[in-house]
């Protein structure tokens, strides 16, 4: 047996050995973040592996070598029936055009004893059509040899002296900013369809259509902010400017959402600084539930508002720790999946506010109090800059706001919802990738903000549009809020 020779290290090498770890695995972490960027399924769902269950490849050594081949054998009987695939029921609202096929040959003394009916689903290009306007011009004498013509007003019209219709206008909106279908491809659409609509004539059409939405656009923020809990968030959008030839400007939506009205706007601002929540919250008071970024902290009216965070994305963090501590990142995502799982309980039982309140005092306190004493120990046995040791940082900063949640049956968990709203947003970038300029990005924004509350209220956002961009220009101003979408 050979001698273990010691080596001695000065203190300044081990704090450099320290360093080196921290360094590799903080490369390991940001390797891991860009393949799953890269080559990773999107969804944030955490399933714990069953106790004592060992995956492909990861048997012990002992087993492998104990593993011996059998062959065996059974008896299978085999149906002649085949399983039949099932037919997609029709829905009952849609309209039926009949068609009676006769046998051919049919004798004179045939009487009908009933009938086969089959449903076959079949699809017509969109109807375009032309609304044609009469008005009868009348003329009336007059006893002392006076004449007057008479005619009809002219119904109105969302775009004056203009040859679009309501219902045309929505279409447009809704192909862009529903299902993401660019100006372009929709002039190509109607090329098909024997109509020239030139992409210039679009775009005029959705910057009228713009502004005849605005007046409703600043009521839906009014409304907002009158609210006393809101979330936020903010994602980018690429603009075009003159300023940058051939390139874009990176541009951000900020977006606010009342959970408890279920009403979201977007607000486009040039930058992701301070600057653009400051303004809109300028007059707000309440609770704001965000995530972690350090624009909405030290807000110049913080003193009326209350902060809360989103446990979604702290566990985000622990779930992207899965490769670097298994053990700790596993604890701690199945401790949080408790959380979820009481809320999971209060939803599926249609809770009242304070029923919610009175299940998370019972249920959830204990779980966070455990979850927050399990962060305090862990913090220190884990190297600052490991992604175990950042999603322990980062919950722990946080902490004071990822509790408040249980203060109140109306606060929620997480701010998902809000991200729901946004991804229409992301949607969108792949397809028609930039805005064409900071106007038709707030442009834009009206548009989204009122698509968001249609699809949080399920109301059909054609036929809302269509009914908004007919009455808006007619409808009192001050009762412009019975415009916004409803259930």
């Amino acid at each position: 047996m050979k001698n273990e020779e010691m080596v001695t290290i000065t203190k300044q090498e081990y704090q450099e050995l320290l360093a080196q770890k921290a360094t590799i695995e903080l490369l390991k972490h940001q390797l891991a973040e860009l393949q799953r960027i890269i080559f990773g399924a999107k969804s944030e769902r955490y399933i714990p592996s069953p106790a004592n269950q060992t995956t492909l490849f990861e048997l012990p050594e002992q087993e492998v070598a104990e593993m011996k081949t059998e062959e065996i054998s059974y008896t299978r009987q085999k149906s002649d029936t085949k399983k039949q695939a099932l037919r997609l029921e029709i829905p009952s609202h849609l309209p039926r055009k009949e068609e009676v096929v006769e046998p051919d040959f049919l004798p004179e003394q045939a009487k009908k004893i009933g009938e086969n009916i089959t449903e076959v689903l079949e699809y017509e290009p969109a109807n375009i059509y032309v609304r044609r306007i009469v008005r009868p011009k009348y003329i009336i004498s007059q006893d002392d040899e006076q004449t007057h013509i008479i005619t009809a007003e002219l119904p109105n019209l969302p775009i004056p002296k203009g040859n679009a219709g309501a219902s045309l206008l929505a279409h447009i909106l809704v192909s862009k900013f529903v299902d993401h279908l660019p100006f372009y491809r929709q002039t190509q659409i109607f090329k098909r369809q024997e109509l020239n609509i030139s992409e210039s004539t679009i775009n005029g059409w959705f910057n009228a259509s713009c502004r005849l939405l605005e007046p409703l656009y600043k009521t839906l923020k009014n409304q907002i902010l009158k609210a006393d809990y809101l979330m936020a968030d903010e994602t980018p959008i690429p603009i075009q400017t003159k300023d940058k030839p051939g390139a874009t400007h990176k541009g951000y939506y900020w977006v606010y959402y009342d959970p408890v009205h279920q009403l979201a706007m977007f607000d486009y601002n040039k930058t992701r600084g301070r600057e653009a929540p400051d303004e809109i919250l300028k007059d707000f008071s309440g609770h704001l539930q965000t995530d972690g970024y350090t624009a909405y902290n030290n807000l110049k009216n913080q003193r009326h508002i209350i902060q809360l965070a989103c446990m979604a994305h702290a566990r985000r963090k622990f779930e992207h720790a899965l490769d670097n501590d298994r053990s700790r990142a596993n604890w701690a995502l199945n401790t949080i999946g408790k959380l979820y799982q009481i809320e999971r309980s209060a939803k599926e039982q249609s809770l009242t506010r304070d029923e919610i309140y009175s299940l998370r005092q019972k249920d959830a306190k204990p779980i966070l109090a455990e979850l927050k004493s399990w962060l305090d120990k862990n913090i220190n046995e884990t190297l600052p800059k490991s992604a175990i040791g950042q999603a322990i940082a980062y919950t722990l900063t946080l902490w004071s706001r990822l509790e408040r949640y249980i203060e109140d049956g109306k606060f929620k968990i997480d701010n998902n919802l809000i991200e729901n709203s946004i991804r229409p947003v992301a949607i969108g970038r792949k397809n028609y990738l930039f805005a064409g300029s900071h106007d038709a990005a707030q442009q834009a924004a009206i548009i989204y903000s009122l698509l968001a509350c249609c699809k949080m209220h399920e109301v059909e956002p054609l036929a809302y549009l269509t009914k908004v961009l007919d009455k808006i220009s007619v409808h009192p101003a001050n009762r412009l809020a019975e415009l916004l979408p409803s259930k």
